[in-house]
């Protein structure tokens, strides 16, 4: 893959991380003890999410149906196969093709970027190497909402499928980085590791019957949540070629997670009262300004309370 492939478009004025911003310790990027370290760079903060819909070529291989079957009755077949296996039509995790990954960043002194990664054209494998280029760049705190249960086992397979490298997420501590001792340690991969902080997983205690949806934390604790779309409904839309749809929900979800995470960070001390409202007015102003060009954060400023 070239170069032009591989750079990430979500946040082009981020400046390059520093070995101050990449050597990071455990404490600074704790998800279960995220005390803030006093004069040290802030760890860019990046809560993501990913849309999927059914592979429909992958289904096609693996079933040898033939090009005269329809899209529609492609996934159609899968689902009715997949209700017969599980009592869902819910595909397995590697014959989910992405279609969006959007992401809420925040480095710096006061930067804050809300975005969809890629162009709306990209190719899958472009869209996710461009994802871990952005984890390669800048190693940031990563947050999801059951990130460990769907986005990041999806962004695997299909990273595998397409021969995406991702060194630094991948790195458990014998990589080539000079931080890369410290992944031994704390990484992106191991389960009770905190570089990836999955907020569904922690606060459910790693039960499954404990967990809860974005949606309906969201608005409890007085965000948005969900508008319009939900995940239902994502391939209708993309077999309706409805894609900016898809990515304007998707940048929801991310922003969603993303205040979700300052919830999390008031909750665990890493913020106290004054820099929590600091941070809620931040991202508030910033999509405040979007919402004049963009109709999705109109929506979404609206019903913040």
């Amino acid at each position: 893959m070239g170069a032009h492939a591989r750079r990430c478009a979500i946040v082009p004025t981020i400046p390059q991380a520093g070995k101050s911003v990449r050597k990071l310790g455990a404490s600074a990027t704790s998800c279960h003890n995220a005390a803030s370290v006093e004069n040290q760079p802030m760890t860019p903060i990046l809560a993501f999410d990913i849309e999927t819909v059914p592979d429909v070529a992958g289904i096609r291989l693996l079933h040898d149906l033939p090009k005269s079957v329809s899209d529609a009755d492609v996934v159609a077949f899968a689902q009715q196969k997949r209700r017969a296996q599980t009592g869902g039509d819910f595909m397995q995790h590697h014959l989910h093709q992405v279609v969006a990954i959007s992401c809420c960043m925040r480095w710096g002194q006061d930067k804050i970027h809300v975005g969809t990664i890629g162009e709306i054209n990209d190719s899958e494998e472009t869209m996710i190497a461009k994802f871990f280029d952005l984890v390669e760049t800048h190693t940031p705190q990563l947050v999801s909402w059951n990130g460990g249960g769907f986005d990041l086992p999806v962004l695997h397979y299909r990273a595998l499928i397409h021969g995406v490298a991702a060194a630094r997420y991948w790195d458990m501590g014998e990589g080539d980085f000079g931080d890369s001792r410290d992944f031994k340690w704390n990484n992106y991969i191991s389960r009770y590791h905190s570089r990836h902080c999955d907020l569904m997983d922690l606060l459910a205690l790693y039960q499954p019957r404990a967990s809860v949806p974005l949606d309906d934390m969201a608005k409890l604790c007085g965000f948005p949540g969900k508008l319009g779309m939900d995940g239902s409904k994502v391939w209708d839309a993309y077999h309706a070629g409805d894609l900016k749809d898809i990515r304007d929900y998707c940048e929801t979800d991310a922003a969603n997670t993303y205040l979700m995470y300052l919830r999390f960070r008031l909750l665990g001390g890493a913020l106290d009262a004054d820099e929590y409202e600091q941070e809620i007015k931040r991202l508030k102003h910033y999509l405040h300004a979007l919402a004049e060009e963009k109709p999705h954060w109109a929506e979404f400023v609206a019903a913040w309370s």
